[in-house]
């Protein structure tokens, strides 16, 4: 079963969670434009070296650009059973460009499912992350905290709050998810292609709703 579905969710909706699960179980790779671009930088491709300037002056990478950094990532062994995007497309005209190549080589999404979750409970969620710094293990203070206060319960690595999870940060990104990313739920709800889960549910139940999507 070919399984090729697009995941939008604000930051702090779980859906990293989610997509951990998913990749897992269906075997298809979760794929994002910032571990492409990471990939193409490091191994000096074509693509990477285009990238590089933009990043390297501090500019945006050009939709047009983007674009085919995904398209040719997709051709990769790993992805011809399916995929499974987060964070991309993040533009109207992204998601316009890339529509388009699918159509061109017979392809098409099979479904993008959007995480919604209150921006206070986003914010809270946000604020209290912690990240092991040996593993990368997330956990939450308020929801999903250690066993042992600062200890990772999988390898025992210190977990600490990354500095950049804070309440004036968490603000400031999820502003720009709605400002640049939400109009993308408008755009893909009108074509039929999407489905809303509620992500203050617990984690357990938003998956097996995502997993009847996939499977019906």
């Amino acid at each position: 079963m070919k399984t090729r579905f697009i995941l939008l969710g604000p930051p702090g909706s779980g859906k990293g969670t989610q997509a951990e699960r998913l990749t897992a179980q269906y075997g298809m790779p979760q794929i994002s434009t910032g571990e492409i671009f990471r990939y193409n930088i490091a191994n000096d491709t074509e693509l990477g070296k285009k990238v590089k300037e933009y990043v390297s002056s501090g500019g945006l990478v050009p939709d047009e650009l983007v674009v085919d950094l995904v398209l040719d990532r997709l051709m990769q062994d790993d992805a011809k059973g399916g995929w499974l995007l987060d964070g991309f497309p993040r533009t109207i005209p992204q998601a316009d460009s890339f529509a388009e190549h699918l159509t061109e080589t017979g392809s098409a999404i099979d479904r993008v499912l959007y995480i919604t979750v209150p921006r206070d409970v986003l914010i809270k969620r946000i604020s209290g992350r912690q990240v092991c710094e040996v593993c990368g293990k997330t956990y939450n203070i308020h929801s999903f905290p250690t066993k042992a206060a600062g200890v990772c319960d999988v390898c025992s690595g210190t977990v600490k709050a990354r500095a950049d999870d804070t309440e004036e940060t968490a603000r400031n990104r999820i502003d720009v998810y709605e400002e640049q990313t939400k109009p993308l739920v408008d755009y893909y709800r009108t074509k039929g292609l999407l489905t809303e889960f509620d992500g203050t549910e617990p984690v357990d139940e938003t998956y097996a709703k995502i997993e009847a999507i996939i499977n019906s």
